[in-house]
């Protein structure tokens, strides 16, 4: 297996025609997230749990499982394995706040995203290629590097052809790293697997495939479909029948219709003056403006993310009376938030979300008495030059580099 990583800097990129589809999953997602402002902790085995008679592992990383300790364990049976165990109690709320930043990472890429937890979710980033200039592994390396860069943890990513293949590539890839099954390899990665890694085979019917004599994927796959169909029964039989031939055509289905759009940036030192802050919400305002209006969607609130550098993170929103796609008026609400809420302090992230997306299909509300220009048409026109000659054929005067004025 050790084929399909990739490896850090690999001079030739992976063969992944045809593999649009991705499955991301953040390592040990609970304890990293606690580790962040505990780095002296990060070499010992350390769990998330109460320590209380009836307490659970919540997550245990890496170090810890070396001893056999993992989730769903209960936490007296973990501290017998490993004496030595750390526990952190789980900070309610923490982690719902850096999914929802790392699934933001995720649709910033495609709106073709189907999170399965709050740490891992299945990508179809076929039709975001051209769009994006990139391979999917490409994607995969960049969505890798921005979670450890914006939220202090790491993930392991699949790359494959069908959903049920990079589930199993982002597991091999554990932890902190990526494997690329390329399509016309899909047999020839599964083959060899055992018939536990089949998805839908418990204990139950590993027990009954290993009665049959299949010990391996390859086995099933060569299995006579019948023979199948009356050991296991009809449904089953065909279904691991089909994932042992490298069939699955489940889509990824997003949970539910966007409900925000937005972009974040995480500085290499931490930053205080304010000024620059402003600078860099109108970056992070033109790139969701952007997206608003490929996508057709105008949204009614604005909010900040404002990432302190003790990791302190604060969130603050206005709604406005209508909705909209402009980058200049998100921009100026932006600084407003930040100017109020953040006016002090070293910042390591701040973000821009626009949220209560509509398909602006209502129409834009005009404002006879308005002096302001139309916004909006230049940056239509702005969008247009773009798509046809670059991303910086067109930028805010603000936003050039010095020398090119």
């Amino acid at each position: 297996m050790a084929r399909f990583r990739v490896a850090e800097g690999a001079a030739e990129p992976p063969d992944d025609t045809g593999c649009g589809i991705l499955h991301v999953d953040m390592d040990a997602f609970y304890v990293s997230v606690e580790l962040r402002t505990r780095p002296e902790l990060v070499d010992r085995p350390v769990v998330v749990s109460g320590n209380g008679p009836r307490a659970v592992v919540s997550a245990a990383n890496y170090p810890a499982r070396t001893f056999g300790v993992r989730s769903a364990m209960p936490f007296a049976v973990a501290k017998r394995l490993c004496p030595q165990l750390v526990c952190i109690p789980p900070t309610f709320g923490l982690y719902g706040e850096v999914s929802r930043g790392v699934m933001g990472i995720f649709r910033e890429l495609t709106p073709l995203v189907e999170p399965l937890s709050l740490d891992e979710a299945f990508l179809d980033v076929s039709g975001a290629l051209r769009r994006l200039g990139a391979t999917p592994a490409a994607l995969g390396a960049l969505i890798r590097a921005r979670v450890a860069a914006e939220h202090g943890i790491t993930c392991s990513v699949g790359v494959a052809r069908v959903k049920f293949v990079a589930k199993l590539a982002s597991g091999m890839a554990k932890p902190d790293g990526m494997v690329v099954v390329p399509a016309a390899e899909t047999l020839g990665f599964l083959h060899q697997l055992p018939v536990s890694a089949l998805w839908g085979v418990g204990k139950r019917t590993e027990e009954n495939l290993l009665q049959l004599g299949l010990t391996t994927i390859a086995d099933v796959a060569a299995a006579p479909l019948p023979r199948l169909r009356r050991a296991l029964g009809t449904a089953v039989g065909e279904h691991l029948y089909a994932l042992a031939n490298g069939h699955d055509d489940r889509a990824v289905v997003p949970d539910s219709a966007e409900k925000s759009i937005g972009a974040e940036h995480t500085f290499d030192v931490d930053r205080h003056d304010r000024a620059e802050l402003a600078l860099r919400l109108l970056r992070l305002a033109e790139r969701v403006g952007a997206t608003l209006r490929e996508r057709g969607l105008r949204g009614r609130t604005v909010s900040i993310k404002v990432r302190f550098a003790d990791f302190r993170t604060i969130t603050r929103a206005r709604t406005l009376l209508t909705p909209t796609d402009v980058a200049r008026e998100i921009h100026r609400i932006a600084v407003e938030l930040l100017t109020e809420h953040a006016p002090s302090g070293a910042v390591r992230l701040i973000g821009v979300r626009v949220e209560g997306l509509d398909t602006g299909e209502s129409g834009e509300q005009l404002v006879f008495d308005s002096p302001e220009p139309r916004w909006r048409d230049a940056e239509v026109a702005a969008d247009v030059a773009r798509s046809r000659f670059g991303a910086a054929a067109v930028r805010p005067a603000s936003l050039l580099t010095p020398g090119e004025e």
